[in-house]
């Protein structure tokens, strides 16, 4: 080979290396039949392609229709309306009397608490105009009424009887139904179940207790004895030193057997207690004794049957514990009890046993002591709070004096007094109360007037104040508020959940008083902690006035522990 075929030779060479395609695109035509015989793999480019062609249009669409989404929530769809909440509202009633009931529910759904109370007059409020003719009651009569915890609007009003002796709500399936129901006993003697959504009566019954029989607050509700799938109720009268116990049925109110006959010898408050083993027994409660009646005793006395529900049953340890004659409880009875109340625990119930002189709590299974801590004259019920986060306390109140009471805070577990304070008080003075608050402690609110030195009070004004108190700052007292009118009935409520904490205060004559205003109105503690005042029992330095409102105005409340 010469040199110029090697030329040649070198130049193709190059010319492959620069365009290495071009003899494969010559070559195309010639490899058709190849290409047939590979046809699968000649489409998998194309199909490739329009994968991802599918794959980029869906992801677009889902982009679009996200953009759409959240479009539409932001700007088209409006946001639920939370409904606009006064700070403080009041009602008035004129030329009336009320009674000390009042309950607290959601009566219109709007996730709002209201306030049903009740009110004795001739006539209802001008916005209803609805008179006692209107269920064929004389007047006066008492109206039963439910206003907005918003605004204090009236959501409605009904006259339910002439007067009343006991009401209760939250009474799940009264009636069957799937919404829990209001029992209002009135007298003449009357059963009636109300609706507290709407005010309608779903069902009335009437009593023959007997000639002088009064009845003995409250009502018991117990387990379905009927078996109708409505729990039952449960209502004691009584007439000198005899006692009668009626069972009438949740869903229509009729009475079930006959009335039953105890000797208690004389009259006697009650409180319903259930055992570790499932028993339910009625404890009665009178100056020298306790007696206790399962509520299968009971119902055998009314029906003179033996019953075989699985919730009528007797507690073996507490039979041995009741004398089988006389029913009484040897354990329990000495002088002077004034309270009996149920004390939550891990597992059932204890029995705190508040007497003339000492407040003692009991297991509530055993009956054995636990503890006791001395106390003169209890003024009010007890109620229960949390002082350390999440155990349980319990707040007595007790004379120490003329005109003058002391607050204790006693841990439940082992009846240690972790906080105590002396007031001056008046006559009539109402209870304290509790609000739950987010760091799993209370807020507790109490009345009276706090005196700073031995011949000096705190506050000039006439009347009685409110004071707040959280364990947080154990040096400190909030004035909150002065009332001078007569408070009938105070309670602390949280009228949203976790939010909204209040109180609502019911003034004015009672019933067996002469009529005149009846004032109904829910102050926001919001509103009273900003311009409250506060009183240090012992002050810590750089702790401001201010600086204390602050804090208490920014706590946060829980609806439950």
């Amino acid at each position: 080979m010469n040199s110029e075929e090697y030329s040649v030779m070198d130049n193709k060479d190059l010319e492959a290396e620069i365009h290495p395609l071009k003899n494969e695109d010559r070559k195309a035509p010639d490899n058709h039949e190849n290409c047939a015989e590979k046809e699968a793999v000649c489409r998998k480019p194309t199909r490739l392609s329009q994968l991802s062609r599918w794959r980029t249009a869906a992801f677009f669409l889902s982009l679009f229709l996200c953009l759409i989404v959240v479009f539409a929530f932001s700007f088209i769809i409006p946001c639920p309306v939370r409904p606009v909440s006064q700070r403080t509202w009041t009602r008035k009633y004129d030329s009336a009397v009320t009674y000390k009931f009042l309950a607290v529910e959601d009566v219109n759904e709007d996730q709002v608490q209201d306030v049903i109370f009740i009110f004795k007059g001739t006539n209802g409020s001008h916005s209803f105009n609805r008179s006692c003719a209107d269920e064929g009651l004389s007047a006066p009569c008492a109206f039963m009424v439910a206003v907005s915890g918003n605004n204090g609007s009236t959501l409605w009003e009904r006259p339910v009887t002439e007067d009343v002796l006991w009401m209760e709500c939250a009474i799940e399936r009264l009636d069957g139904a799937q919404s829990p129901g209001c029992l209002v006993v009135g007298n003449p003697e009357s059963l009636t179940a109300v609706d507290p959504r709407t005010g309608e009566i779903r069902w009335r019954q009437y009593n023959n207790f007997g000639a002088n029989y009064s009845m003995i607050s409250p009502v018991l509700k117990i387990p379905d004895v009927d078996e109708d799938g409505v729990q039952d109720l449960l209502i004691f009268t009584t007439a000198g030193d005899e006692t009668k116990s009626f069972i009438r049925s949740g869903e229509d109110g009729k009475q079930i057997g006959t009335s039953a006959r105890l000797s208690l010898g004389g009259r006697a408050d009650h409180l319903m207690h259930v055992t570790k083993t499932g028993s339910y027994y009625v404890l009665f409660y009178t100056i020298n004794s306790v007696y206790g009646y399962s509520l299968k005793d009971l119902y055998s006395l009314a029906t003179g049957m033996e019953s075989k529900l699985a919730s009528l049953k007797q507690d073996p340890q507490w039979e041995k514990k009741i004398e089988s004659t006389t029913h009484r409880i040897p354990l329990l009875s000495s002088e002077d009890t004034r309270y009996l109340m149920k004390v939550p625990r891990r597992s059932g119930e204890n029995i705190l046993v508040v007497k003339s002189n000492v407040a003692e709590l009991l297991d509530g299974q055993t009956l054995d002591s636990r503890w006791s801590v001395n106390t003169s004259h209890v003024l009010s019920e007890p109620v229960s709070g949390y002082y350390t986060p999440d155990v349980l306390h319990i707040v007595i109140e007790s004379g120490v004096g003329p005109n003058r009471k002391k607050i204790m805070i006693v841990e439940s577990g082992s009846g240690a007094v972790r906080w105590e304070l002396e007031l001056n008080s008046r006559a009539g003075s109402p209870g304290p109360a509790t609000l739950n608050t987010a760091d799993h402690r209370s807020a507790f609110l109490f009345w009276g007037e706090y005196q700073v030195e031995a011949n000096e009070t705190g506050s000039k004004a006439a009347g009685q104040n409110l004071y707040l108190f959280h364990p947080s700052y154990p040096n400190v007292l909030l004035e909150l508020n002065n009332v001078t009118e007569q408070i009938v009935t105070f309670d602390a409520v949280l009228f949203e959940r976790s939010r909204h904490a209040s109180y609502v205060l019911v003034t004015g004559p009672q019933s067996t008083h002469g009529p005149g205003w009846v004032s109904v109105s829910k102050r926001k503690l919001k509103e009273d902690i900003a311009s409250s005042r506060v009183i240090w029992q012992s002050q810590v330095a750089g702790d401001s006035e201010q600086y204390i409102r602050d804090r208490f105005f920014r706590m946060r409340y829980s609806s439950r522990m």
